[in-house]
Formats: C-alpha cells, structure tokens, sequence
C-alpha cells in the first residue's frame, strides 16, 4: 500500500513539464453569480492534448530504460490518453500503437494519428480495446502504458493537485474531481490529503459508469454490467486497484451526475469560459453543482476540473438540446383541445406571448386533437408549473412529458398520425456507434417480425438511439423479447408510455 507520503514524494519527481503547462485555476463569475458559490475551474482542457491525460502519460514514458523504449509502447484508450501517449512517445522518439475502441470521436483519432502513432480501431468499449491491446504486447513484447492503474501515470495526474493548492490561497470547501479509471483522483486525494487534509476531495462519476462508487459499497471492485457511453472519455467498468486503495483512504464522497447534468455544466463552461468541454470535461463540474443544491452554498471556495476538450461539433447539436431541459429553459406537453374551428387560436392565447419551440399536430377523429407543444421558459420548474395551471384552470387535459426521454428525443420528431396497431409494441435501443452500425443493427433483428415504426437520429455521439415499434402477429411476446436479448443491445419496453399512446398509437 503506498501512502501519502510516498505519493507526494513521486508526484513532486514527476517528470511532466517537458511537454506539460502549468494550467490556469479560472473563476467562473456567471455561475458563481447563480449559485451564490465561490468557483474556480481547473483548466486542463489547455494542455497541447486539451486533456490532463498527457501528464500521467509522459511521466511514466519518460522514465523507461532505452531497451524498453527501442521496444516501444503501446496502450489503449477512448482517446485523450491515447494523445498523451502519442505525443509523448514522440518526444522520447519511440513507436506508439494506440488501440481505440471504434466509438472514439474522430477528432481524437485524428489527433493521435497526427502526432505519428499508429492507431488500432477494435471493439465498441474501452474493456474490448485494452483485451485486444494486452494481446498486441505479448505479440510484440512493447512496453503497456496503463491509462489509470499505474503509480508512475497516477504521479503524473497528481500533479494536478499540487499546482491547485500553490495556486489558491484562499479558503477551499471541496476539489471536485472526474472519475473513469481513478487515475486523476487517485493521484490527486492523497496530495490534497497530505497538504491540506480539511479540504474534502468529492470524486464525481457519470450515473451509467459508477464504477468507484459501486466499488466502494461493495468493499472491493466490481464490474459494471453496463457502461453508457454519453461521457466517453469515463466510460470504464471497473475502477483500477491502485485508484480504488487511493480512494479508500483520501477521497470524502462519490456524486453521481446524469446526462442532463453533464450537458448544463458543459453551457455553464462555456457561458463563463467561451470554451467547450467535452462530457467528461464538465463532470466535475456538474457534480459541483448538485453538490452546491443538496448542501447550499459553502463559506470557502470549490473547485471543479474540466479535463478535457476533445469532442466532435456534431454533438453539439444533441448536447444543447439536452442542456434545454436540464436547466429547464423548454418545456414538452401533450395537450388537448377540442377538434373544432378556433380551437387553435383559443389555445395558442392560452398560452401567452411564450415563445413556442414546437408545435405538432394531426388530425385523429372529429372529437379530440392531441397537440406535442414545446414553449421556452424563463423562470425554469416555476413557470412551468404556472402553464400547467393555467391551461388546467381553461379546461385543458395537460400531461408534462419534459422528462419523458422517448418523447423529447423521438415522438417530437415523429408526430404524424396513429397506426392503430393492435399487436405494436414499441422499444427503445441504445448501440455503439459507428461506421455500419445501423446496418449492422437492423441485420441483427432479422426479418421474423414486421417492423412497424423506427426512428433513428444520428448525434454525432458514440451511442446510436433507435426507437422501433414491431408487430407480432402470429407470435408469441416472449418470442420476440427472447429475439430482442439475442441482438446484444440495451433495450427498453416502451408500449405503455404516454407520448406514444397519445401521438402514434
């Protein structure tokens, strides 16, 4: 077991500043303004790789013997440790080969192809890369350069820490840190716990790839059944041993963020910052933020790290989406109004001088219109409950679908007409994405059953969503669900949900 002391002994060696800069401890006045919260953010999205990950990376390469070296390294990544790798076997004038899982962005497999390492695609996780990696070494005898379990890597992380506490001199409540395979918070909670022991170290983690937090409720590590893949850059299993015992000692609390969360904290970044995060970039600041409204403000400051920048424009478009409803700027309701002549009208002055996002409606029977309207919010959750009262108030059948995932990302794109298909059920999928994958999906579901629905929108993420209604015919429920659990994707049963009912039944 290394202690703290160990630990700050190897984080002071670490050989990082060769390549690394010392990053700027950034207050962020906007936010701070809205929560009544001092906050500083940690800027490692400036580094030359615009992630943390180049630290940890060239402190463990630079210390390999020559015959190690002329052997050359190799690792596997989601990407920005694969760019630290990639730029530090070039400065220490070795070969690199960077096995990525084939969800990876493309702006991060272009950044480590352009800093002259040789990129391997192989399997849709990171767990499949490292597999394929670890059979690569032994093929080939080249050095592993572990993302995250590795003590040397680990010191070059902390080095974070050390230049957090140099840089601030006032009072600090809480370091928020991102977790993926520990190797950031491994290296950073015993420095910050060695130094300043009365500041807490919060480790924050998506809510689909909890792996510390899921480790340290059992005792010991486990192994998720399911990553998702939203923040790619944590999107790990299991948390390494080294981090986990790290964990175990120094690290105060676990905060676990959703989707939603991470892409509000991505526009707070930017509002302050005029930079872009990526998802796991904004982790910690997301979990500061949940942080800040289940405690309330702290007399000290806090402190969150943005790691990293690498992410693809087109994502942009679904994260700002997300980002609507986490701050609670739009609304969703299905509505309805009487099937007559100025029903419309009478609705819309119901309404107010909203701006409106969306409106979809098709005619359905001569009694009742269903109407899908989105309306843009000013005052968030208050003014929404303030609509739905009104328009109760006037006679309205109003149901909120603002946190109904299939209709924000599906029926709002779909509306048009009912099937009236009595043996339809409908289900949502979530697949890794990439080059043939929606082929590959729908040739994995076969030709059995009719499909009746589908929906698919691509988000320049590393998932693909697919909404897909089947009928069944002749054939029995469980016959179909047995079909679905062969193809290997995640999938969730959908008939019963309300959007659907009121707008494509």
């Amino acid at each position: 077991m290394t202690s703290a002391e160990e630990m700050v002994r190897k984080i002071l060696q670490a050989r990082v500043y060769d390549v690394a800069r010392e990053t700027p401890l950034d207050a962020m006045p906007v936010l701070q303004h809205r929560l009544g919260q001092k906050i500083f953010l940690k800027r490692e999205d400036l580094q030359e790789v615009f992630s943390f990950k180049l630290r940890g990376a060239y402190n463990r390469i630079a210390r390999l013997s020559p015959e190690e070296l002329s052997r050359g390294v190799i690792c596997a990544s989601a990407g920005n440790h694969a760019q630290g790798v990639a730029l530090a076997a070039k400065r220490r004038g070795c070969r690199a080969v960077i096995v990525m899982p084939q969800t990876t962005p493309d702006i991060k497999v272009d950044s480590v192809r352009q800093r002259g390492a040789e990129v391997v695609l192989w399997g849709d996780s990171f767990d499949e890369a490292v597999r394929h990696a670890r059979e690569i070494e032994l093929r080939e005898h080249q050095v592993f350069i572990h993302p995250y379990d590795d003590l040397d890597v680990m010191a070059g992380q902390g080095t974070v820490a050390m230049e957090i506490l140099r840089q601030i001199t006032e009072p600090v409540h809480a370091i928020f840190i991102p977790v993926g395979g520990g190797g950031l918070i491994g290296g950073m909670a015993p420095y910050i716990k060695y130094v300043r022991p009365d500041i807490r170290v919060v480790g924050v983690e998506a809510e689909d790839s909890a792996c510390l937090l899921a480790a340290l409720r059992h005792g010991k590590r486990v192994t998720l059944d399911h990553v998702g893949l939203f923040a790619d850059g944590v999107a790990v299993a299991q948390v390494g041993e080294l981090p986990f015992a790290m964990a175990c000692q120094y690290v105060d609390e676990v905060i676990t963020v959703s989707v939603d969360e991470i892409s509000a904290a991505i526009k707070d970044i930017f509002d302050d910052t005029r930079s872009i995060a990526e998802p796991s970039g904004a982790l910690a600041l997301a979990g500061l933020k949940k942080y800040v409204q289940q405690h309330g403000a702290q007399s000290a400051a806090m402190i969150a790290i943005d790691s990293g920048a690498n992410i693809n424009f087109d994502r942009l478009r679904n994260i700002s989406e997300r980002t609507e409803f986490a701050e609670r700027r739009e609304a969703v309701f299905a509505v309805a109004i009487p099937e007559k002549p100025g029903a419309f009208l009478a609705f819309c002055e119901a309404l107010g001088k909203r701006n409106v996002t969306e409106f979809n409606y098709r005619y359905a029977n001569d009694e009742i219109a269903h109407v899908f309207v989105g309306l843009q919010l000013r005052q968030g959750e208050r003014e929404k409950q303030e609509v739905i009262e009104n328009l109760l108030a006037q006679g309205y059948i109003v149901q909120d679908l603002s946190d109904d995932e299939l209709a924000t990302l599906h029926i709002r794109h779909l509306v048009g007409g009912h099937a009236g298909l009595a043996d339809e059920l409908i289900f949502r999928f979530e697949f890794p994405e990439r080059p043939g994958a929606l082929l590959q999906f729908l040739t994995r579901m076969g030709s059995i059953f009719n499909i009746s629905l589908f929906h698919y929108r691509n988000h320049g993420a590393a998932f693909g969503k697919v909404l897909m209604g089947m009928q069944l015919g002749h054939h029995r429920r469980d016959d179909l669900l047995a079909s679905l659990h062969a193809v290997g994707y995640d999938f969730q049963e959908e008939t019963s949900n309300p959007a659907y009912r009121l707008f494509l039944r």
